[in-house]
């Protein structure tokens, strides 16, 4: 049988995927791209904000058309089903199988139900959806996930991650050193290390963080070329973590930091642990040691209670601090959070004002930052071309792949590039991409 997935929302969900993809592959289903193609097709939903729902409703309804020509089963898993399974049983018949996270070690197994397998029943060892060694990596043949934790303990006011996805459990330190060398040799040379708070690595497991140690064993392993990491939290970004970053040639020097806001009032409503003071702090600090750094953050507008001296005071910092990459949103109320019923909810208009500001400031602030690199030469991975031919699409160690903005190499004389590592010259910009010349090829 034919099995195709769609895969909604994070990169850390992304990796439940590929496991499941996996489970599927050593099962000896095929595999396929296209739905039309698909006797099953199973959808990893996210439930983390309220767009992304209604996203992977629609999903869903998108994909349960397939069932009236060759689809037989639509699976639905993922956060959205964890916070929402019953009510979705009642309200989208069209799916066979709803999967919460608490019963992916029965994944396998169930799948097999549904399909009706003989002596399905008389199995007793189902691979989990937490087997990272048999996953199918679905980011290209040199880009890799590495999830090094699940869940998160820090209970922001506003985010439902800790009762969708539960409290921080660390992986073991070995484990991932060993998917790390198996990634490796399977020829990927970026790993990407994610998890819902990076840097809070191991607190759980050892009593303390070991991020920075974890990243450096990752840069001792043979073949690896680029390392990044995400979600990093500014109250737990140490000095030994910085430092690291400054000397490992192999660490991006990049920092994607999820402030939220700059003003205390507004922080101490949304239970974060940095102040402004502290981010600040932080800001200066990596600037100082690593002035080329990469600075990456998101932030929420509209979350209950802002003023517009709070407001006011965000902007400021964006002006003022000049990121690289910028997202934005507005606050979204979410089920069974704590903001959700907090005073003062900012109306929808006055979001929007907001984020427009936001956005249109950074915008600016962009391609102030982009026409700097004009002129300078990076080391650039290139991973596609478009369809006219005329350009090869490639990324530096800046960018994070699906997130930032891309180079657009000129293809001056046919040779293939893609998922090979070339030197780029930066000629000119365009909205937040790069446009660049191969000067010499790795």
């Amino acid at each position: 049988m034919n099995v195709g997935f769609i895969s909604l929302g994070c990169s850390k969900n992304l990796v439940d995927t590929e496991i499941a993809i996996g489970i599927f592959k050593n099962k000896k289903y095929n595999i396929v791209n296209n739905p039309k193609e698909a006797d099953i097709i199973v959808i990893n939903t996210c439930g983390f904000i309220e767009s992304a729902k209604e996203e992977a409703i629609n999903t869903i309804l998108e994909m349960a058309e397939y069932k009236k020509h060759k689809c037989k089963y639509l699976i639905a898993m993922g956060c959205l089903v964890e916070r929402y399974k019953n009510e979705l049983e009642k309200s989208l018949p069209e799916v066979d199988l709803f999967i919460k996270f608490s019963d992916y070690n029965e994944f396998e197994h169930e799948i097999d139900k549904l399909i009706k397998q003989e002596n399905c029943e008389e199995e007793k060892d189902f691979n989990r959806l937490d087997n990272y060694l048999d996953k199918v990596i679905t980011t290209g043949t040199k880009t890799a996930y590495l999830r090094i934790a699940e869940g998160c303990s820090n209970r922001c006011t506003y985010c439902a991650i800790p009762y969708i996805r539960g409290p921080l459990v660390s992986r073991k330190f070995e484990d991932i050193i060993e998917e790390a060398k198996s990634l490796a040799s399977q020829g990927y040379e970026e790993i990407i290390v994610i998890a819902q708070d990076t840097t809070k690595y191991g607190i759980d497991l050892y009593g303390k963080t070991r991020l920075a140690e974890l990243l450096n064993e990752i840069s001792k392993i043979d073949g690896i070329r680029w390392i990044r990491f995400l979600y990093a939290y500014p109250e737990t970004i140490t000095d030994e973590l910085i430092q690291l970053v400054k000397e490992n040639e192999k660490i991006c020097k990049y920092f994607d930091i999820p402030l939220q806001h700059i003003s205390d009032s507004v922080l101490k409503r949304m239970n974060r642990k940095s102040n402004s003071k502290s981010i600040h702090e932080l800001i200066e600090k990596i600037k100082k040691e690593i002035p080329e750094a990469i600075l990456r953050t998101s932030l929420i507008v509209g979350f209950p209670g802002e003023t517009q001296k709070d407001f006011e005071k965000l902007y400021d910092f964006v002006k003022e601090t000049k990121f690289d990459r910028l997202g934005v949103f507005m606050y979204s109320k979410e089920d069974g959070t704590p903001a959700e019923k907090l005073p003062n909810q900012i109306h929808g208009n006055t979001k929007k004002s907001r984020y427009n500001k936001i956005m249109n400031l950074q915008q600016q602030i962009s391609r102030q930052n982009l026409e700097k690199r004009i002129g300078k030469t990076y080391e650039t991975l290139v991973e596609n071309k478009t369809f006219d031919n005329r350009y090869w699409i490639g990324r530096t160690k800046m960018d994070i792949p699906e997130m930032d903005g891309v180079i657009y190499i000129k293809n001056d004389n046919n040779q293939d590039f893609i998922n090979k590592f070339v030197n780029c010259k930066i000629i000119d910009i365009k909205d937040y991409d790069l446009i660049g010349e191969c000067v010499v090829k790795n």
